[in-house]
C-alpha cells in the first residue's frame, strides 16, 4: 500500500504536467508503442475518431493504421484477433467500447484470453490489455452504464485494474501493457476529464513525464484518516474524497482507500486501514450482491472480526438494471449523499 496516489518522478525527470485522465492514458499507450514495436491498439472508433471517450486521441496520426486498427462492429472477431496476436508474441491493447458489451464476446475473453496460459501449463503467455469504459451518471441506460468489474474479477486468469486519477491512468496502463498476463483495464467515463461530460474538481492531476509503472495489486491511501475507512475504486474515490472533506467540518476524519486493482486485491492494505480506523464503508458502483463490496468485507471478517468496532456498511448499486430516468439513475448510483449517510451510520 502507498500513502499517496501520485508516483514520485525519477531523479532528473521533467516536472509533472497537469493532464486529464484521458490524456494521461493516451500518453502511457503512446510511450509504450514508441518503446516496443510489438504494441498495437485495436477496437471500434479508435482510429480517426480517437476513441469515443478520448482513449486514443492522436495515436493514429502518430503511429498509422497498421498499429492503430479500426475494427468492424464484431467484438468476437477482434477479441479473438487480439488473443491470437498476444499468443504469437505481440502486445495488443484491445478496446471494448463499453464493458456492457463483453457478453457478445464472452467466449473469446473467458474461455481463451483468460485460460490459455493455464491450459498450456504456463508455456504460452497472453500479454493482452482489454480496456473498456464503465460507469453511469449520464442517462445511458441499462446496456451502457454498468461497471461489471466484479464480474471480470470473478473469472480466474485475468488481472483487473481500475484507475481513479490521471497519474494512475498512465502508470497502470504502462504496467498492464508490460505484464505477461491478460489485464482488464477499466476506465470510468466520468473520471476521464472530457469537456462534453460533467467533471469532478479532480479531473486534472499531476502526471510525471516519461515512463513509470503503478504497481498492479497495490492500493493507495488517497486521504489518511482515523475514524472510518472508505474503501472504493474509480469515480467513487472522487465522491469519497468530497464526502471526507465535508465531514471533516463535523470533526469526522475519514480515510479514503483507493484499491486501484481488484485482481490482485491488496488485502493487506484493507486490513491495515481498518486496523487503524476500526470502521469500514465500502463504496462500489457495481452491483451489491456477489461482487467487490462483499469481497472487501469478507477480507476483514475472515481475518479478524475484532478489528471492527461496528458492522461494516456497503454502498452499491441495487441488483436492478441501471435506469434511463435521471432521477431513478441517481437513486441507484453510489452518490456522495449515500456515502455520507453510510459513514454517519457506521459511526453512529
Amino acid at each position: 500500500m502507498t500513502l499517496v496516489d501520485q508516483p514520485a518522478p525519477a531523479a532528473g525527470a521533467a516536472p509533472p504536467r497537469r493532464l486529464t485522465m484521458a490524456k494521461a492514458m493516451v500518453e502511457g499507450i503512446a510511450e509504450e508503442m514508441e518503446r516496443d514495436p510489438s504494441v498495437f491498439y485495436l477496437g471500434e472508433d479508435v482510429g480517426a475518431y480517437g476513441g469515443i471517450f478520448g482513449s486514443t486521441t492522436g495515436l493514429l496520426e502518430q503511429f498509422g493504421p497498421e498499429r492503430v486498427l479500426d475494427t468492424p462492429i464484431s467484438e468476437t472477431a477482434f477479441m479473438g484477433l487480439a488473443t491470437g496476436a498476444a499468443v504469437e508474441g505481440m502486445r495488443p491493447v484491445v478496446e471494448l467500447m463499453f464493458a456492457d458489451f463483453f457478453g457478445v464476446c464472452m467466449d473469446q475473453i473467458y474461455n481463451h484470453m483468460a485460460k490459455i496460459h493455464f491450459e498450456s501449463g504456463g508455456h504460452v503467455k497472453v500479454p493482452v490489455v482489454l480496456t473498456t469504459a464503465v460507469g453511469g451518471g449520464y442517462s445511458d441506460a441499462a446496456q451502457h452504464s454498468q461497471c461489471l468489474w466484479g464480474t471480470f474479477a470473478h473469472l480466474p486468469g485475468m488481472k483487473v485494474v481500475i484507475p481513479s486519477n490521471p497519474a494512475d491512468a498512465k502508470g497502470l496502463m504502462i504496467a498492464a501493457i508490460r505484464d505477461d498476463n491478460p489485464v482488464v483495464y477499466l476506465f470510468h467515463k466520468g473520471a476521464m476529464g472530457l469537456a462534453w461530460m460533467s467533471k469532478t474538481k479532480r479531473a486534472l492531476g499531476d502526471v510525471p513525464a516519461g515512463a513509470y509503472e503503478t504497481p498492479i495489486g497495490t492500493a493507495a491511501v488517497a486521504r489518511p484518516g482515523r475514524d472510518v475507512t472508505i474503501a472504493t475504486v474509480s469515480l467513487s474515490v472522487h465522491h469519497a474524497l468530497d464526502v471526507a472533506d465535508e465531514l471533516a467540518a463535523d470533526g469526522v476524519d475519514a480515510e479514503v482507500l483507493d484499491l486501484r486493482s481488484l485482481v490482485p486485491l491488496d488485502r493487506e492494505a484493507i486490513l491495515e486501514s481498518v486496523g487503524r480506523t476500526r470502521r469500514l464503508v465500502v463504496v462500489d458502483e457495481d452491483y451489491h450482491s456477489f461482487g467487490m463490496s462483499g469481497e472487501v468485507v469478507a477480507t476483514v471478517a475472515e481475518h479478524d472480526l475484532d478489528l471492527l468496532a461496528a458492522p461494516p456498511v456497503r454502498v452499491a448499486v441495487p441488483d436492478v438494471p441501471i435506469p434511463y430516468s435521471r432521477g431513478l439513475e441517481q437513486a441507484v448510483l453510489p452518490t456522495p449523499e449515500r456515502i455520507a449517510d453510510a459513514v454517519r451510520r457506521v459511526l453512529g
